[in-house]
Parts: C-alpha cells; structure tokens; sequence
C-alpha cells in the first residue's frame, strides 16, 4: 500500500456510506503548500429524482454541480485516491466516520457510536429560492461584478450577492405580482452606490414578477459610481429604463425623471449613512411611495443629544451611558425606533425585520413599510412622544417632516 492511501476495507466502508440509503454528507479538506480544497458531498432531490450534489471550495472559489449516481460515483473514487495530507469526515444515519492523514501519511480512523437518525433527502431549493436565480441573470450578473466570466460567482463577492437576494425576497413579500392593467412601476434607489441592488431590482421587478412598465433611478452624489453605473445600463441595454443621477439625496427631484408630478411607487435604501437614511425616509412620504424599504447604516444624530442629564428619567442609565458601545448600540435601537413610529403616525403599516444574517453584516435591520393606514392614530402618536420625551430629543426625522407631522404631533402638545 502506497503512502497516503487508504487501506481497501476503508475504501469500501466509505463507498457503501455514501451510496446507502442513510448517506447525509461527505466532507475531504485537503492542505498544502499553505492553500486549501474542500469538498462537500451530499444527496438532493432534483424535479423528483436523487442526485448528487458537488460543493467544491478552492481557495475561496466555490463551485456547485450535481451529478447521478454514476458520475458521483466517479467522483468519489478521486476523493478517495487523493494524496497528502488530508481529513475525511463521513456522515450516515447509522453513524460518522473520520479519517485523518497525517502529513507523514498515516491514517487514523475513528468511528462514532451508533445511532439511529432520521434522513430525509432534501430538494435542491436552497438555489431555486433565489430570487436572482428565478430567471435568466446570468449577463446581469456578470456586467455587475457579481459573477465571473464563466458566470459563477465571485467569491469575494458571496455575501453582497446574498446580500441582494435578502433584499429581492422582502420586494416578493410586499410587492404582489403584476396585474392585468400594470401601471407604471418607478423606484428610487437612495444612496445607489454601484448600483448592485438598482439594477437587479428592476430585472427582478420585469422578469419575475412582471411588471410591464418599469423605472428604477438610482441616486448617489459620487460622480465615478454614477458614470459607472451609466455604463453599465448602457452594456444591459437598460439605459432609458434604469436611470442614474448624480445628486445629493436632499436635492433631488423626482419629478425631473418624470417629466411633472413624481409617481414613485417606491422607495428603498441600503445602508445610506448617516441621517441620509432619514432623508431616504422623508423623500418617500413626500413623493406619496406606496412602499418603503430600508436597511438603515450608522446614525450619529442621537448620540449627541442623548445624555444622563437630559431628562430625570434619562439618569437612571448613567450606567449604560458611559460606556460608548454601548451608547452606540442604544442610541441605533432609538433611532431606529423613532423612524418606525414616525412612518406609522404618517400612516404607514411598518416593520422592523432582520433581513439578512448576522453573519453577513451587523447592519441587518430594515424598515418595511406600506401607506395603508389612517394617518395620526393617537395610540401611535402617544407612543411615539412618551419616549421621546423620556429621552428629551427631538429625532433627526420629525425635525425633516415638521411641517407633515406637526399637524398630528400638534394635538398632543
């Protein structure tokens, strides 16, 4: 026997777990030369028959095929023969089993207890479920730096590619698919940044749910993501329907996309900094939006206004206060607060939701939020002054939106 390889009895142990009815994952990380190959394999249902699905991860580039049982089977004898130093760890109903090679090529087998676990093979919908893959977005994909040529997905570029997804499955959620007698559908992208987000919303609003009539501008006041993003409608031959506008968000106007009264249908923001997220918010109440979509970013506003010796009630957290992470934290779940509160007196039904995973960013809040509701339901308004008051601070918002909110505010005063 070879250096590195595995004895037949073993071989044949691993062959008989993945192709038994109990099989759930075969896992081989192999390193060297300071770089690393991972392989996962695990069973899928694809439209109703068994596969095998490959997740291959080379030096952070992934790849994902399925294949039958015979090309698994192919494959699996190319796990086994690889040599060097290496891990295999093999997961079935009954039980695991681990092999280990050292870098001197000995091989160390364990074995777990027996067990008796329930497997069921899982459909493939972890992919389908994507918006972006729901339709043809390969080009899309590609003109926006999210895939490569060959149209897998950058690595590097994983978690705004997730990121984008997230964002598409809450646009599925509130916006119901296009009726018969669509009217025009207008988006206004706050702070568009390179525009990841702008144009995948507008394939995804056509393509997917079928909108007839679709407009998404996307606003930043940074000159070269502006130019970029023009180039990039120009190269997906969207460029009268995804429009850009290198302008500060307070001194835009809508109406100059929309040849008069602006029509937005509406408004999102991904982690627009600073109070531009409350000029994101503001904007939508003045255009009248139907929908509102926010991931809010860091707001600094509150900060500065809230203190221990605001209020006699605001000394009861001096504790907490002097620590400035903490403060942080506390002042981004006010402010956040405050923004929810303010759009439900205005008569907007709104949530706060984590629309992403942690994992992929701490920024993963949003405000969604659809005009539905009477504005200036006094139980809103009377939660909304007894905790500004109790802080003694008059949020960044409702300074923007005194002339719409004094009106309601106004009764309580």
């Amino acid at each position: 026997m070879e250096k590195f390889e595995l004895e037949e009895k073993l071989q044949e142990e691993i062959r008989k777990g993945v192709f038994s009815d109990g099989f759930m994952k075969l896992v081989q990380s192999v390193r060297r030369n300071g770089k690393s190959f991972k392989i996962a394999l695990r069973p899928v249902l694809i439209g109703g028959v068994k596969k095998y699905q490959a997740e291959m991860t080379d030096e952070g580039r992934v790849q994902v095929k399925n294949f039958d049982a015979n090309g698994a089977a192919e494959g699996l004898e190319e796990i086994i023969a690889q040599k060097g130093a290496r891990e295999l760890h093999l997961l079935t109903a009954s039980g695991d089993l681990h092999v280990r090679v050292t870098k001197k090529g000995h091989v160390l087998a364990s074995r777990s207890a027996a067990m008796d676990r329930q497997v069921s093979v899982q459909g493939n919908d972890r992919v389908k479920n994507l918006p972006l893959a729901g339709f043809d977005a390969a080009a899309l994909l590609r003109a926006i730096g999210l895939a490569d040529g060959e149209g897998k997905i950058r690595a590097s570029m994983r978690g705004k590619y997730d990121q984008v997804n997230e964002f598409l499955k809450v646009v599925k959620d509130v916006v119901p698919p296009a009726p018969a007698n669509a009217a025009p559908f207008t988006v206004v992208d706050c702070g568009c940044g390179k525009a990841y987000l702008t144009f995948a919303l507008y394939f995804y609003l056509t393509r997917t749910l079928g909108y007839p009539d679709v407009r998404v501008v996307g606003v930043d006041r940074r000159a070269d993501v502006i130019a970029a993003a023009r180039k990039t409608a120009e190269q997906l031959d969207v460029a009268e329907k995804v429009l850009f506008a290198e302008s500060d968000l307070a001194a835009f106007d809508a109406a100059s996309f929309g040849g008069g009264t602006p029509d937005v249908s509406m408004v999102v923001s991904l982690h627009a900094c600073d109070t531009a997220t409350d000029e994101a918010l503001a904007k939508a109440v003045e255009w009248k939006a139907r929908w509102i979509l926010s991931a809010p970013c860091c707001q600094h506003e509150l900060q500065k206004a809230v203190s221990p010796s605001a209020t006699p009630q605001a000394g009861a957290f001096a504790g907490l206060l002097r620590h400035g992470i903490l403060r942080e934290r506390l002042c981004d779940l006010l402010t956040d607060s405050f923004r929810a509160m303010i759009l439900r007196i205005l008569g907007f039904k709104t949530q706060v939701i984590e629309f992403v995973s942690p994992d992929a960013t701490a920024r993963n809040v949003m405000l969604k939020a659809e005009f539905c509701l009477k504005p200036g339901q006094s139980g809103v308004v009377s939660e909304y002054l007894n905790l500004r008051d109790f802080w003694g601070v008059t949020p960044w918002l409702e300074a923007r939106l005194a002339k719409i909110l004094e009106k309601h505010l106004a009764r309580f005063a």
